[in-house]
């Protein structure tokens, strides 16, 4: 079930780079990750919430711009699997796996990379615009975090 979790929280880094991070720090810090006694207990302290917190707000805002890049370029593409292996590798630690759970995460993000991709596009296109489609993925990224850092406890 850890893997499955740590799978799943990549699907999230491919969806939202961020916000992967900032469901983790939320869940660690909420109590619901148990990372205390672990290299990742400082995922519970409440800068990491807060600094990841940030980063996810600022991508949420920077995505809707008609200048951010497509999520398959080399840097987002790369960024989206480091934090999927990160966050893979934070749910892993939970359960003492912290490579498989990183390995799993990266998995997933490569997943949520094309999978969000392909979801969006079509969703842009039933719409006709791209915009809702971009508030559907943030809200399937936002829920699905918490409920699978949830999960966990």
């Amino acid at each position: 079930m850890l893997y499955l979790l740590a799978l799943l929280i990549g699907v999230i880094a491919g969806l939202r780079a961020m916000t992967a991070p900032a469901a983790v720090a939320w869940g660690a810090y909420l109590g619901w990750l148990p990372v205390a006694g672990t290299w990742a207990s400082f995922m519970s302290h409440w800068a990491a919430v807060g600094i990841f917190t940030i980063l996810a707000i600022v991508e949420l805002v920077t995505d809707q711009l008609p200048s951010t890049p497509s999520r398959k370029v080399p840097q987002q593409f790369g960024a989206r699997i480091i934090m999927g292996a990160f966050t893979g590798a934070v749910i892993g630690a939970t359960g003492g796996s912290t490579i498989g759970g990183l390995i799993a995460g990266a998995i997933g993000a490569v997943i949520g990379t094309y999978g969000g991709a392909e979801a969006r596009g079509r969703l842009a296109a039933a719409f006709g615009k791209d915009q809702p489609a971009a508030f559907i993925e943030d809200a399937v990224a936002i829920i699905g975090g918490l409920l699978i850092v949830a999960a966990v406890a």
